[in-house]
């Protein structure tokens, strides 16, 4: 039994028990209408088929020609409602605006009528029923105790899937042409679970439009409609990003891991009964990628990627902080699948439990590990961290994330990959490039001559060098980037203490992110002569103690 046959059942159960009143709070008028009135007319499932009779204030009672006058009033409607000899279900759309919405006093003489109407529906010889259908979910006291909330939700993928393969089947009758495999379908549909059907066949149709075709390229096209679901709630950033994985250098370990649970939201991974990962934790020396390769999983897996400032989660008014944590995740859950990057999580919950926490930081860091634990949408979570040591330790227990990651400083191999990408990117018009080549031999020199640096280090070390060459408008040389390295000193150097202590911490309760491999390099000799550099002086080698348990994936 698929998710709309359960609500099917449901609905008529309650419409069989003879519940007054229920109430759907949702968007989707028409999707929501459609399924009261399958139900309705379902005999097997409600016995007594009853006919659907809509309410709107615009244009009254629609659907029963025995009305009579002008029942654009709720009050004439209700009383409409209690004289109707027929069997019957109404539906009346955005009854709210009586229940007292955005703080304002409830229409007395609407909600006793309502309640008078309780007994007259319970103990009617024909089985009636309301049905509220409308945006917001407002409950008045008094009637609090009559209502019956039914969860409607949004679309399934059964759902998402068949209004698309209708869009598909209905324009290829045109001039459009569309090659695309079912797990490309798959791909577009899961992308766009967490919309509206109307907003799904949207960017359906925008895709479709843009270029003639459908295909897996189309998914950011899908994220943009998600977007704008961020964007109206305030708390949470939609993070847009041109990098990929190929950006970030080095972190082969966990770049490995990363694709090893690509595509696990997608049904073919139920074959092996396999969840959704929950997320990872990734600490490390500051400037080492730990931001960069949170912005590539995106591109990576193709999902919307989602920042939430914990900043923005608290404010001064009493029980609202706690609410906007329960709305950020809604709202994650709500796209999902979906990425959820907490940045620095150790500056927004490092201070749970202390001496100065009032009590509030404590509820919302209950609710997030709770929600952490029981979660059932496929919402990634990627925390990452500085000094990973500061935060409670039931937040590091396994069930919370699937993995912590130590980011240490980048070995010789990955300095290497590191220059290369950013000399790629920003080495493009060739009277800037001149004789100087990005080969391997250059790449090694510069990767020595850094020892110690961290990639944001390295990418400044590119640009100053670059600066060095556009000041006397001539092209680049070797010597210019060597001279930027022999003079810069490293954050190695200035917070060896603090980076020794992360990896003190590392070296037990976290996994490297740096394969065995590449991690083991400083075993080999140098196989080029470099000229001093600020590390020569180091009265201790800075990688003769490497953070991270050596576990290769």
């Amino acid at each position: 039994m698929d998710v709309r046959q359960k609500k099917q059942r449901l609905m008529a159960n309650l419409f069989r028990a003879r519940f007054p009143f229920l109430y759907i709070s949702t968007w989707e008028e028409d999707r929501a209408r459609a399924l009261v009135e399958s139900v309705a007319a379902n005999q097997e499932l409600i016995k007594t088929p009853r006919k659907v009779i809509t309410w709107k204030i615009t244009t009254g009672i629609c659907g029963d020609q025995t009305s009579k006058g002008d029942t654009r009033s709720a009050m004439k409607a209700l009383e409409h409602i209690e004289n109707y000899q027929g069997p019957a279900i109404f539906i009346l759309f955005d009854f709210h605006v009586f229940f007292g919405e955005d703080g304002r006093v409830p229409d007395q003489q609407i909600i006793r009528k309502l309640r008078d109407l309780v007994s007259s529906l319970k103990q009617s010889p024909n089985p009636k029923n309301i049905v509220f259908i409308s945006p917001k979910l407002v409950l008045p006291d008094d009637l609090e105790k009559d209502i019956t909330i039914f969860d409607f939700g949004l679309p399934t993928f059964e759902e998402i899937k068949q209004s698309l393969d209708e869009m598909i089947a209905v324009n290829q009758k045109t001039s459009l042409d569309f090659q695309i495999t079912e797990e490309e379908k798959e791909k577009l549909v899961k992308a766009s679970l967490g919309l509206t059907l109307a907003e799904a066949e949207n960017a359906f149709a925008r895709a479709m439009v843009e270029d003639g075709n459908l295909s897996i390229n189309d998914v950011p096209i899908i994220l943009q409609e998600k977007e704008q679901i961020i964007k109206k709630t305030g708390i949470l950033e939609f993070v847009t990003s041109d990098l990929n994985i190929e950006d970030v250098g080095g972190l082969e370990n966990l770049k490995r891991w990363l694709e090893k649970r690509n595509k696990s939201w997608l049904d073919s991974a139920q074959k092996y009964c396999l969840p959704s990962p929950k997320g990872v934790m990734i600490t490390g020396v500051p400037g080492c990628g730990k931001s960069l390769i949170s912005k590539a999983i995106s591109d990576m897996w193709k999902l919307p990627l989602l920042r939430l400032d914990i900043g923005k989660i608290y404010s001064g008014i009493v029980g609202s902080s706690e609410e906007r944590m329960r709305s950020a995740i809604q709202t994650a859950e709500a796209i999902a699948p979906s990425i959820l990057w907490i940045d620095e999580i150790e500056k927004g919950f490092g201070g749970v439990n202390g001496a100065g926490d009032s009590g509030t930081s404590s509820r919302i860091f209950a609710n997030f590990l709770t929600w952490m634990q029981e979660k059932e949408k496929p919402v990634f979570v990627i925390a990452t961290a500085n000094n990973i040591s500061g935060l409670p330790p039931e937040m590091m227990r396994k069930g919370r994330f699937d993995e912590i990651f130590f980011v240490d400083l980048p070995t010789l191999r990955e300095r290497m990959d590191i220059f290369k990408v950013h000399l790629d990117k920003r080495l493009k018009d060739p009277g800037v490039i001149g004789d100087f080549q990005i080969s391997e031999s250059n790449l090694e020199r510069l990767a020595r001559l850094t020892e110690g640096f961290v990639g944001a280090e390295i990418e400044q070390v590119v640009i100053s060098g670059l600066f060095e060459a556009f000041y006397e408008e001539r092209s680049v040389t070797l010597a210019d980037f060597e001279k930027i390295c022999n003079q810069f000193i490293p954050l190695s150097v200035t917070q060896a203490e603090q980076i020794k202590q992360i990896r003190d911490w590392a070296n037990v309760r976290a996994v490297a992110a740096t394969p065995r491999k590449d991690r083991e390099e400083y075993a080999e000799s140098p196989t080029i002569e470099v000229s001093a550099n600020p590390m020569d002086s180091e009265p201790e080698d800075i990688h003769s103690s490497r953070g991270g348990r050596t576990i290769d994936f």
